[in-house]
């Protein structure tokens, strides 16, 4: 039960982190969103860090999952393409923000949805359950690459 714990909290410690770091890190350019033209169905500035809140638990939760269920040696691979979505999906945030390169931003974007697909599909094989816990992840990274090619776009 202990090693369940700290498996959970370890998860979602390494997911909120990721994103609060990529957040602090370009937390001076946010304001961007409020001066660009954005398309229809963007939702409020407020709503993202609630969205990404939830989603990165809910990855970290699904982590967790993978960790405490795998057999034995097994773990590992699975958990590989976690931390390697979580690298992808930090650096997105600086190309967007800081760098402002929207268009190297949506091509991000669809390499981090690949992760996010395959992630899903390697979850799958130790709990379905983990796996299904990272749907709303792949929905949301759908709707943010809607967000990101329309925002290039509209403002090149």
């Amino acid at each position: 039960m202990r090693k369940n714990f700290k498996s959970y909290v370890f998860f979602i410690l390494v997911s909120l982190g990721t994103g609060l770091l990529s957040a602090l890190l370009t937390m001076g350019n946010m304001n961007l969103y409020r001066e660009i033209t954005r398309p229809p169905l963007s939702p409020p500035a407020i709503l993202f860090p609630i969205v990404w809140t939830v989603l990165y638990i809910l990855t970290g939760v699904g982590a967790a999952m993978v960790h405490t269920r795998a057999h034995p040696g097994t773990a590992g691979p699975v958990l590989a393409v976690f931390f390697l979505q979580l690298a992808v999906n930090f650096f997105w945030s600086l190309i967007f923000f800081n760098l402002r390169a929207w268009l190297w931003a949506f091509v991000w974007l669809l390499i981090l949805w690949g992760l996010i697909f395959v992630m899903i599909k390697r979850f799958g094989t130790v709990s379905p359950l983990a796996a299904k816990l990272q749907l709303p992840y792949l929905l949301w990274v759908t709707f943010a690459g809607y967000l990101t090619l329309a925002i290039y776009i509209l403002n090149r």
